[in-house]
């Protein structure tokens, strides 16, 4: 009796089941992009909470630190009784995540413009609002765009786990494919996450570029 094939790449795979491919795809690309907008809007004004009050820096990157040792797999599970299955559960275990990163990466570029420039600032009369936004968040733009991209391309791998509460995007055909032993659904899944990775980084970069144009005149003098 002769083997059934069993390709690890299949274009006959992906014509039969585009729709199914693409649906996933989607999910995995908004839960990402929902789940670091909402962190990024959470880890900024606690980022500039700590740098504001040193004495709650190392309490905030504590708690932030804590949480990132949690494993995404007991999270979710932690989760689910509360949040239910699906969508929620995994979207919060998301923010979780990427929450430190953000807020280190933050607090990192903040503390790290020049004390100089700061006192500068001050000397003009910048009220500290004003100085935050028109100093100090510019020049740690470097630093955080750095962290937004880290945790960006995380996220992207962590949504897969999301499967184990049944809602992981691509993790979904990737579970699927392991279960049925068929290897080209695992490799699609696997180089989508992939391409996507590289395409949402490769936007930060580009919006890190139109964001700071004075970091190109620098590069170039």
């Amino acid at each position: 009796m002769d083997e059934v094939p069993n390709p690890w790449f299949s274009w006959d795979y992906l014509a039969r089941n585009s729709d199914e491919v693409l649906r996933q795809l989607g999910i995995h690309t908004t839960l990402t992009l929902q789940a670091i907008l909402i962190a990024a809007a959470v880890a900024l004004p606690l980022a500039m909470l700590a740098r504001r009050v040193p004495r709650l820096a190392a309490p905030i990157m504590g708690v932030s630190g804590v949480m990132y040792t949690i494993p995404s797999f007991a999270l979710f599970a932690l989760l689910a009784p509360f949040t239910g299955i699906g969508r929620t559960t995994v979207l919060i275990g998301l923010v979780v995540y990427a929450l430190l990163v953000l807020v280190r990466n933050t607090l990192v570029g903040l503390e790290g413009v020049d004390a100089d420039v700061v006192d500068a600032a001050r000397g003009l009369g910048y009220s500290p609002t004003r100085l935050l936004l028109t100093v100090e968040l510019p020049n740690a733009l470097p630093s955080i765009l750095a962290g937004l991209r880290i945790a960006t391309v995380s996220t992207v791998a962590l949504v897969t786990v999301g499967v184990v509460v049944g809602y992981g995007g691509l993790g979904q055909l990737m579970f699927r494919g392991f279960q049925s032993d068929y290897r080209a659904q695992i490799l699609t899944a696997s180089i989508m996450c992939l391409l996507l990775a590289l395409i949402l980084d490769l936007a930060l970069v580009l919006l890190g570029r139109v964001a700071m144009p004075w970091m190109r005149r620098r590069r170039a003098a």
